[in-house]
């Protein structure tokens, strides 16, 4: 048993095992109870898309930190917003923008979105027309609204240019003051079934032919400027859609597209010049309306300029006849929405109502708040990593970690017998230390495991068994000097303790460093280097120490067995130190004798 004496001198190594037993079961049961069983995976390895913006500006100023930076955050709320949580948004030199989409349900339309030049505008709506008509439009129910924020509606075959919509149609907008209507529906739709408008098809008549829709269906003027341009469009074909939404002088007329997903529809749309820039909106937000009978609508505020343009507009367009009481929302040429306006608003605030869905809402809120960008962008690499490819990536990974961990394993055993065990132990928690902190950092901070983070945590391993092979080799040879096990235990880990930290202290600033200047992917070796060099210091301290403490009190190890790596007769020790302060003495004394004989 341990003497008070022996105690102060060892330390207490149970409470240090105790700590670090305690500390890594709390993480592995706060892992397993919040369901984070398992590190986030970056795209390289889960599979994904990696798209590089890069800014143009016709200013070369205007591509600065200050506006990459506000570009990051625009689009990473916009990104989060489709629903893509883990999605990676972060700038790369002085113009690019790097965008990591791991693989999920909106990963296209996240891909889409992300590399528009995402202009946001206000314009009126001049006419309207059905075009490349892929589904047969469902019939409405006689005085149902037409739901659909980011789809459209289009007027039925026999309505007239001027009509407006039904009261039946209208009750979820007007009973909000100074509200915008979310898209109005057709009065054949909101018409009585027994009385439908002269010239429209009734419900069991035939369906007509694409183009016979796309000229029956258009209503309002079209400007003589862009006749020829809405005549040829063709929304349905992608190419043609692409030609249009890159206007080059947002005040002139233009054509634009959206589409009715849940119809299966594509529609055409003539359209004034911009009247409010998305820029000059200063919040917008989904909202349930919990007193009227409204639904989910979103309110949406405008900053001091916006509120002026929006009002003078406003004013103008509830004056008109329908298609041109319409207001479109215009996100790089095609229309999200197209409401139409009860009134002149102002006071710089609306509210877009409807019958709207929880989604429809925040998609709507997501394009208001986060449409505009400072600069614009284009795509100059959009790189995909199937879910295979990155599957058998992760797989080569955690084969050369494998490999990595038996060769230190066996290295250990062999050499160093049954300290080998220990070093063993060490890998062990660390490892479970390691993979509960990746796995809430995930979770907590977003932290995505990529290949370049693997390949930190196998270098990881040889940081590790570095820490334990200067402490070994310190207690061999206070061993080799002839020192009791116990003593030579605790006289060792003064310098090997130096040793180890300065090491792991020159990996830690090299890690910080690298994770500070460097971008992308790289980011992620720094971020696991520097963590598990910080667990090193951890582990040695409150694990290999005070177990190597304990393990010199028992027999096996202490009385130098041939297994337990600490023979000294294998380590070629001196004899006992005790012996060896006597020998000198003795030999002093016998030898003056013999040299006074020789004088």
């Amino acid at each position: 048993m341990a003497t008070p004496k022996s105690r102060s001198r060892d330390g207490y190594p149970g409470r240090a095992l105790a700590l670090i037993l305690v500390v890594t079961v709390g993480l592995v049961a706060l892992m397993f109870g919040t369901g984070y069983t398992k590190p986030r995976l970056g795209i390289d390895l889960a599979g994904g898309t990696s798209v590089t913006l890069t800014a143009k500006s016709d200013d070369p100023s205007a591509i600065n930190k200050t506006n990459l930076n506000t570009a990051v955050g625009i689009i990473q709320k916009r990104v989060n917003g489709m629903g893509v949580s883990e999605a990676e948004v972060q700038t790369q030199g002085d113009s690019n923008i790097i965008v990591n989409i791991p693989d999920g349900g909106n990963t296209q339309q996240s891909i889409d979105k992300v590399g528009d030049t995402a202009k946001l505008y206000f314009r009126p709506v001049l006419a309207t027309a059905m075009t490349g008509v892929t589904a047969q439009p469902s019939q409405q129910p006689s005085g149902s609204a037409a739901p659909s924020a980011g789809a459209s509606t289009a007027p039925s075959a026999g309505a007239s240019a001027t009509a407006q919509p039904s009261a039946s149609a209208s009750k979820a907008g007007r009973a909000l003051s100074g509200a915008l209507q979310a898209d109005p529906t057709t009065p054949a739709a909101t018409a009585p079934a027994s009385a439908p408008a002269s010239g429209a098809p009734s419900a069991a008549a035939s369906a007509p032919s694409a183009a016979d829709m796309s000229a029956a269906l258009t209503q309002g003027t079209v400007p003589a400027d862009v006749q020829q341009q809405f005549a040829a469009l063709d929304c349905s074909v992608e190419a043609q859609r692409v030609n249009y939404q890159k206007a080059s002088d947002p005040n002139a007329n233009t054509v634009a597209c959206s589409y009715d997903a849940e119809q299966g529809i594509w529609y055409k749309f003539a359209l004034g010049g911009v009247a409010v820039n998305g820029q000059d909106v200063s919040k917008a937000q989904a909202v349930y309306d919990q007193q009227g009978a409204k639904g989910w609508m979103v309110d949406l505020s405008f900053n001091g300029t916006g509120s002026d343009a929006f009002r003078e507009t406003t004013g103008k367009l509830s004056t008109q006849p329908s298609p041109a009481n319409q207001f479109a929302i215009v996100l790089d040429g095609q229309v999200v929405s197209h409401p139409y306006v009860q009134e002149a608003i102002a006071g710089g605030s609306a509210v877009i109502s409807g019958t709207f869905t929880q989604e429809e809402a925040k998609s709507l809120s997501n394009v208001l708040s986060y449409g505009a960008l400072p600069l614009d962008f284009v795509k100059s690499d959009v790189t995909t990593v199937s879910p295979q490819l990155g599957s058998d990536q992760l797989e080569a990974g955690l084969i050369a970690g494998l490999i990595g961990m038996v060769l230190v394993v066996l290295y250990s055993l062999v050499y160093y017998r049954g300290l080998g065990l220990v070093s063993i132990a060490g890998l062990v928690v660390s490892a479970i230390l390691t993979w509960s902190i990746m796995s809430l950092l995930g979770a907590g901070i977003g932290f995505a495991l990529n290949l370049p983070a693997v390949c930190g945590a196998i270098v990881a391993i040889g940081i590790t068994a570095d820490s334990f092979i200067v402490y070994f080799e310190r207690i061999r040879d206070e061993v080799r000097e002839g020192a009791q096990l116990r003593a030579a235990v605790q006289r060792a880990w003064p310098r090997a303790r130096r040793t180890i930290l300065v090491s792991d202290f020159v990996s830690f600033l090299c890690a910080a460093v690298l994770y500070l200047v460097s971008v992308g992917k790289v980011q992620g070796f720094a971020f696991t280097l520097g963590l598990t060099t910080v667990l090193d210091v951890v582990v040695i301290f409150l694990f290999t120490k005070p177990l190597i403490t304990l393990l010199a009190r028992t027999k096996f190890f202490a009385s130098g067995h041939p297994w337990s790596g600490l023979d000294p007769k294998r380590l070629g020790a001196r004899p006992p130190l005790r012996s060896s302060r006597r020998r000198p003495g003795q030999q002093t004394r016998t030898s003056a004798p013999s040299q006074t004989q020789e004088v």
